[in-house]
């Protein structure tokens, strides 16, 4: 079956996935951007906690390791995308490029915060169960009380035999009990 068979036409701007090669994805997303390309490539920020400090370092990441998303006309650039510097390939099924729907592009953005990154995770509500994942309060359990001014800072009403009282700890460090 071919792509007019299919319902998919090669002669409309859509929306396609790319394969990277290995850490090249920005490479990859800003020659295609040069050549006139719309690209969507999702990042999120990602912590891990330094072992010798227990201090938090952050880091940009891509959603979709080796992967972004480009919005092109199959038959006139296809062959252009396929052999740009940093791609690998061109997302395809039976030999053919596999369209991505805009509503999936558009879902994916509209998790997107101020900063742009994409929001992973689960929302935590003010009265939630948390759990700390890590550093010097790591398993303890608390009630999420609010966000702080920073807003990478939440408090967390910590309730213990010997303690009560609020911690205020980076939002990554915790995650909701469910």
């Amino acid at each position: 079956m071919n792509d007019q068979q299919c319902g998919v036409a090669n002669d409309i701007a859509r929306w396609y996935a790319v394969h990277t090669h290995i850490r090249q994805e920005d490479r990859a997303e800003n020659n295609l951007k040069a050549s006139g390309i719309e690209t969507f490539c999702p990042k999120f920020r990602d912590h891990r906690v330094n072992q010798f400090t227990g201090a938090p370092i952050y880091m940009i990441k891509h959603l979709f390791p080796r992967y972004l998303f480009a919005k092109f006309v199959v038959n006139s650039s296809l062959h252009k995308v396929s052999f740009m510097r940093g791609v690998a390939s061109v997302v395809s099924f039976g030999g053919n490029p596999a369209p991505i729907d805009d509503e999936i592009i558009d879902f994916i953005r509209s998790q997107s915060k101020e900063d742009g990154l994409v929001s992973v995770g689960q929302p935590i509500s003010v009265g939630d169960q948390v759990i700390i994942k890590d550093g010097l309060f790591k398993n303890l359990v608390g009630i999420f009380d609010r966000n702080t001014k920073d807003s990478d800072r939440v408090l967390i009403l910590l309730a213990n035999v010997n303690y009560h009282g609020h911690v205020a700890i980076e939002r990554e460090r915790i995650r909701k009990v469910v």
